[in-house]
C-alpha cells in the first residue's frame, strides 16, 4: 500500500484524484484539508505528524467524520520525499498482521506488536488492519 507524501501546501494541487491515503508533513490549515479532500475526492485517510495533529480544529474533524475520511496521528519515519513521493507500506507488513491474528492475539496485541516491529503509527495499522477486513 502506498502513502502520499505531501511536504507544502502547493503541493496539494498537484496530487491526482486516486490517492487513497496521505501524509502531510506540514502544519495544515482548515483550507488545506478541504483543498486536499476536493483534490482527492476518494481520499480515505490523511496522516498527519503528533506535533501537527493538536492544531486541526474541531470543525475540520467533523468535517472529515461526514466524509468518512480517517484523521490518523503519526509519522513517516526513514522516507526519503527526493528520492520518492511515496512511503510504502510492505505486503509483509500485512502477511504479519494475519500471522498475529492467527495467533490469537487481539487486535490491540497486533497493533501493539507491529507497532514495536514496524515503527508504523498504531493509527495507521489501526486504519490498515480496518480496511483489510473490509476488503475480505
Amino acid at each position: 500500500m502506498r502513502i502520499r507524501v505531501v511536504s507544502s501546501k502547493e503541493e496539494i494541487e498537484t496530487l491526482g484524484a486516486g490517492e487513497k491515503i496521505i501524509h502531510l508533513a506540514f502544519r495544515p490549515s482548515n483550507k488545506d484539508i478541504f483543498a486536499l479532500v476536493q483534490t482527492c475526492p476518494n481520499v480515505k485517510a490523511i496522516h498527519v505528524p503528533s506535533s501537527y495533529i493538536k492544531t486541526i480544529s474541531g470543525s475540520t474533524r467533523m468535517f472529515l467524520e461526514m466524509q468518512g475520511i480517517s484523521l490518523l496521528e503519526g509519522d513517516v519515519w526513514g522516507h526519503r520525499k527526493d528520492i520518492n513521493e511515496y512511503s510504502e507500506v510492505k505486503p509483509a507488513v500485512f502477511e504479519r498482521m494475519e500471522e498475529l491474528k492467527s495467533e490469537g492475539l487481539s487486535e490491540s496485541a497486533v497493533l501493539d506488536r507491529l507497532g514495536r516491529e514496524t515503527r508504523l503509527s498504531k493509527d495507521l495499522l489501526k486504519f490498515l488492519l480496518k480496511e483489510k477486513g473490509k476488503k475480505k
